[in-house]
C-alpha cells in the first residue's frame, strides 16, 4: 500500500484503503447498534391484566469505536485495525395505567436500600469517635484553652 491521505490536521499519513475500511466498519457498527437501541427496547409492549395496563420502561444506550492501520515506515511491515460496540438495556421501572390516570413506578435497587442506610450508621458512629480521638489528646497536652 503505497497511496495514502494526510489527514485534516496534515500531521498523520493514514492509507487510503485502511480509512475506507475503517469509515465502513464504523458505518456497519453504527447500523446494528442502532437497531437494536430503539424505542421498542426502552418502552416495551404494553401488558393489560384485569384493567390495567403496564408499559415497561427501560434505559437503553450504545457505544462503538474502530480503529484503522497503517505501514510501518520501511514498508517491510504494518499494523492492523478493528472495532466493536455494544448494547447495554436495563429496565428501570413501568407505567401502571388504571382509571385513566398514569403512575410510573420505579424499579428499585435492592442494594442501596441497605447500604445507604448502613453507611450511614457507620458514619454516625465512627465521626463522634474519631472526633474525640483527635480532641482529647490536644486537651492532655494543653494545647487547647479550657
Amino acid at each position: 500500500m503505497t497511496t495514502t491521505d494526510i489527514s485534516a490536521a496534515g500531521d498523520v499519513a493514514v492509507p487510503a484503503g485502511a480509512a475506507e475500511a475503517a469509515a465502513t466498519l464504523l458505518e456497519r457498527l453504527a447500523a446494528r447498534l442502532g437497531g437494536t437501541a430503539s424505542v421498542t427496547k426502552v418502552f416495551g409492549d404494553p401488558i393489560t391484566v384485569g384493567g390495567v395496563t403496564v408499559v415497561p420502561v427501560a434505559r437503553a444506550g450504545f457505544g462503538f469505536g474502530g480503529g484503522a492501520g497503517r505501514d510501518s515506515a520501511d514498508g517491510k511491515g504494518g499494523a492492523g485495525g478493528g472495532g466493536g460496540g455494544g448494547v447495554d438495556v436495563r429496565p428501570v421501572g413501568f407505567i401502571e395505567i388504571r382509571d385513566g390516570g398514569a403512575v410510573y413506578r420505579p424499579i428499585r435497587d435492592p442494594w442501596v436500600d441497605v447500604a445507604l442506610p448502613l453507611a450511614a450508621t457507620v458514619a454516625g458512629l465512627a465521626i463522634p469517635r474519631l472526633w474525640r480521638g483527635r480532641i482529647r489528646p490536644l486537651y492532655a497536652r494543653g494545647k487547647r484553652a479550657a
